[in-house]
C-alpha cells in the first residue's frame, strides 16, 4: 500500500449513502496553532475491481464519497486505484486471491488504516466455458472457490465491521443463476450459490447488515472480447431494450444498494439485464 492512509471510517452507526446525506464527515483536531480539518469517508471494499463491473463499481462508489479498497489478482488494480487517488488516501489497490483465506488476512490488514468497512461488494469470479463432460475437477473447484467461496470469505472477514457500521453487502450474481445456458455448469452453480447466500445472510444478520444480490445479464465486459458481432447483436435482440448493457449501469444499481436510499431493502435479488430475463420467461 502506498504511504500512510489518513482517512478513517465514521465508526458505528448507519453511514449516509450517496443521496441519503453527506458522506464526508468533517471534524477538527488540534494542530500546531491551527485547527486541522480532517475529512473521513465510509469505506467500501470491491473484489474483482481491476476491470468490468468491479472497476465501474469502485469508480462509482469513490465518486459517491467512499474510500475504496479495490481487490483483484490482476496487476491492473493498482492503476485503477492510482487513477482514483494518486496519493492513496481515498483508494488503494490490493492484490488478493479471494479464494485464499490467508490472502484475506493480508488484505484486511492493508485496509484497516482506512477505517471500518461499511460496504462490501463481492464481484470476483472466474468462468471456464466448457460443457460439464469437458470440465475438469480442478476447474470446477477453481470456479466455485473464487466466485462463491471468495464471497463467503469476504463477508466473514468484514462481518464485525459491517455489523458495527450498519453496513451493506452486495453480491454480484448473474442471470445464469436462474436460467440454464450451455457451457457454464460450474459458473452457473457458483452464481446460484451466491443468490442463495444473499438471502441467507440477509435473514441471519438483519437488522444489523443489509444484504442484496444483483443479477447482471448481457453486460459488455471483457468476456465479450472474443464474441463476434453477429452473436453480440443476437444477444442484444434478446433483451427488451435491444442492446447490451454497460458496466456503469450495473454499478449504478450497486451504488443505490450501498446507499441509505435503499435502507428498507434487504434479501432482494435484482436483475440488471435490460429485460433479458423477461424474454426468457415469456418464451
Amino acid at each position: 500500500m502506498r504511504g500512510a492512509v489518513a482517512l478513517a471510517n465514521t465508526g458505528p452507526g448507519r453511514h449516509d449513502g450517496p443521496r441519503g446525506g453527506r458522506l464526508d464527515r468533517e471534524r477538527r483536531r488540534p494542530g500546531r496553532g491551527l485547527d486541522v480539518l480532517e475529512v473521513t469517508r465510509p469505506v467500501a471494499v470491491v473484489t474483482g475491481a481491476a476491470r468490468g463491473i468491479g472497476e465501474a463499481t469502485a469508480r462509482r462508489l469513490h465518486a459517491d464519497g467512499f474510500a475504496v479498497a479495490l481487490l483483484d489478482v490482476a496487476d491492473e488494480v493498482d492503476a485503477v486505484a492510482r487513477d482514483l487517488s494518486p496519493d492513496g488516501r481515498t483508494a488503494v489497490g490490493i492484490r488478493c486471491d479471494v479464494s485464499d483465506p490467508d490472502a484475506w488476512l493480508t488484505a484486511a490488514a492493508a485496509i484497516r488504516p482506512l477505517g471500518r468497512v461499511a460496504v462490501l461488494v463481492a464481484n470476483a469470479m472466474v468462468v471456464d466455458v466448457k460443457p460439464l463432460h469437458e470440465t475438469s475437477l480442478a476447474s470446477w473447484h477453481h470456479q466455485l472457490d473464487v466466485t462463491l467461496t471468495g464471497a463467503f470469505l469476504a463477508v466473514q472477514t468484514f462481518l464485525p465491521d459491517l455489523r458495527a457500521t450498519s453496513g451493506a453487502v452486495v453480491l454480484v450474481s448473474s442471470v445464469h443463476a436462474l436460467f440454464g445456458l450451455p457451457g457454464r455448469p460450474a459458473y452457473a452453480t457458483a452464481k446460484a450459490g451466491l443468490t442463495g447466500l444473499g438471502r441467507q445472510l440477509a435473514a441471519e444478520y438483519g437488522p444489523d447488515v443489509r444484504v442484496n444480490t444483483v443479477l447482471p445479464g448481457p453486460i459488455l465486459t471483457a468476456q465479450w472480447d472474443d464474441i463476434g458481432e453477429e452473436e453480440r447483436q443476437r444477444s442484444a435482440r434478446s433483451t427488451t431494450l435491444g442492446r447490451l448493457g454497460q458496466p456503469a449501469e450495473v454499478a449504478s444499481v450497486i451504488s443505490f444498494l450501498a446507499s441509505s436510499d435503499s435502507s428498507y431493502l434487504t434479501g432482494a435479488t435484482i436483475p440488471v439485464d435490460g429485460g433479458w430475463s423477461i424474454t426468457k420467461e415469456s418464451s
